[in-house]
């Protein structure tokens, strides 16, 4: 028997009619290495089923209870049928990324049913170069970007020729409580919810100081010392000249959304990014951050609606350990960083990006990995599931706490192949929500790529693909601050080395 963590539940309390909180991937395949020299949806239809026992994820569909008085619990669907969660569609021209994008941002705009298992994959031809895409969404509350990329993975192969996989002997399987199991235990978390309320509110009263966005509330360094001393646990975990989190600025990007999305992707060398971030004593995550940084104040100069101060990201982190691989639902916590968009010189960006991300670091090490399932059970289940969509957009309204979500999951450096074509990129997809924002920008690095896919609400911000833009361009400031590869002299006679350029900073969009 397996219940919803109030996080789990969170992400689906947040869904309205503005807001599908699935996770998603488009997937560029070429399949001229493939046995067939085309991938079809008979073969990924196979596929599935031959794998299905390595995807937990896919093979479980919610059980809610009578009224929403609890958490839903999860139970395997007996009747389930891959190919009812496959669909296939041609594209009727050009073929082009604008077309593609397109697609699968209408795709992505809606709402999973929530009576069978949460996943959905479309295989989609026409693609210029003979090309093939496969988008994929699972819903946020049966996986997060860990678990995503080993769902995936589950799918993948290291050659052309699949691997073959055994199958495990049968086990138990997972179900629900049945109609008086489930009251019995709402009723009993309805009792015991006041003493888990003040559990949560005493271990995030002495948490306030290191919290994301709770830091800056007034005496909230007071408070938790305070706390903490009552709890006798040691002092101050965050180095008192540590200045607080500032507040999110107001941008276009914040505000109620709607319920429409536009998509945009691209990719940029893996090694270019190391190389920066090498030169400037840099991590590569830190370099990805100024990037994002830099497209951001670059749009909004355009709109002449910069601000003054630093933006204000959430950058999502894994919390997953090795035993929990297998479970079902979301293991993550949040950094809640500045980004540098108020300052004008790429170079001093990225150093001062360095500077803020190290900061974070040490926040988010202080910090409890938990609080944000503590924070989703102060309340009973079924208040959350009336009050989050609400609160979520009156938050936009009256004080967003952050401006968007920047989010990069490591991936793997070697070829993978899906029904024996070759995968060429990977652009993962993720949610907006009133409260996160209008934009959201996720990268997956993979086979020597960082593989970008940006996704708005086009009441906020309407031309993403410009957003793409400005991703490549800062890429090219930053390239240009760079000194020059020299090849090694060789050793003999004195030999003349002509001027060496950086390499082209950025590859196409999707590689043909």
């Amino acid at each position: 028997m397996r219940q919803l963590t109030a996080l789990d539940a969170q992400f689906l309390h947040a869904e309205s009619a503005t807001t599908a909180a699935h996770v998603a991937g488009l997937a560029i395949l070429d399949p001229a290495c493939s046995r067939l020299g085309a991938v079809t949806r008979e073969c990924l239809v196979g596929l599935l089923r031959d794998r299905l026992h390595l995807a937990p994820a896919l093979r479980l569909r919610l059980a809610t209870v009578p009224f929403g008085l609890d958490r839903p619990y999860w139970t395997e669907d007996p009747d389930l049928d891959v190919s009812g969660h496959v669909h296939e569609v041609t594209l009727a021209g050009p073929g082009d990324d604008a077309q593609l994008a397109e697609k699968v941002a209408r795709i992505h705009e809606r709402h999973l049913d929530r009576t069978r298992p949460l996943w959905e994959m479309h295989l989609i031809h026409g693609l210029t170069g003979g090309r093939v895409a496969l988008y994929a969404k699972v819903h946020h509350c049966a996986i997060d970007g860990v678990s995503g990329a080993e769902l995936l993975a589950a799918l993948l192969d290291l050659t052309p020729e699949p691997r073959a996989v055994e199958r495990p002997a049968p086990g138990a399987r997972t179900t629900a409580p049945g109609l008086a199991g489930m009251l019995a235990g709402a009723v009993a978390r309805t009792v015991l919810q006041p003493a888990r309320t003040l559990y949560s509110l005493g271990r995030m009263a002495a948490e306030l100081d290191t919290m994301p966005l709770t830091s800056a509330l007034p005496g909230a360094r007071q408070v938790a010392a305070a706390t903490r001393m009552i709890a006798g646990r040691a002092p101050e975990p965050v180095e008192p000249s540590e200045p607080p989190m500032p507040i999110a600025p107001r941008t276009p990007f914040n505000g109620p959304i709607g319920a429409e999305r536009r998509f945009s992707y691209g990719s940029i060398p893996l090694a270019d990014v190391k190389r920066v971030a090498k030169s400037a004593g840099a991590s590569v995550n830190d370099v990805v951050m100024t990037l994002c940084a830099s497209a951001l104040r670059a749009w909004l100069r355009e709109r002449d609606a910069l601000p003054d101060r630093p933006l204000i990201a959430a950058v999502p982190v894994a919390v997953r350990s090795a035993s929990a691989r297998e479970v079902v639902g979301n293991q993550i916590s949040v950094m809640v960083t500045p980004i540098p968009t108020d300052l004008d010189c790429p170079r001093e960006r990225l150093r001062v990006m360095a500077r803020t991300m190290l900061a974070a670091k040490r926040r988010f090490a202080g910090a409890p990995t938990a609080w944000l399932g503590e924070l989703s059970s102060m309340l009973p289940s079924a208040v959350t599931a009336l009050a989050t969509s609400a609160v979520f957009r009156l938050a936009s309204i009256v004080l967003p706490p952050i401006n968007l979500i920047v989010s990069n999951v490591p991936g793997p450096q070697l070829p993978l192949y899906l029904c024996g074509a070759r995968v060429l990129a990977y652009h993962p997809m993720s949610v907006l929500t009133d409260v996160s924002g209008g934009v959201n920008i996720t990268c997956f690095s993979y086979d020597g790529s960082l593989d970008f896919g940006i996704l708005s609400c086009p009441d906020r911000v309407a031309d993403v693909w410009r957003l793409m833009g400005h991703l490549r361009e800062a890429m090219d400031e930053l390239m240009e601050q760079v000194e020059p590869a020299v090849p090694a002299v060789p050793t003999g006679p004195a030999v003349r080395i002509a001027p060496v350029g950086h390499p082209s900073p950025v590859r196409e969009m999707v590689p043909a």
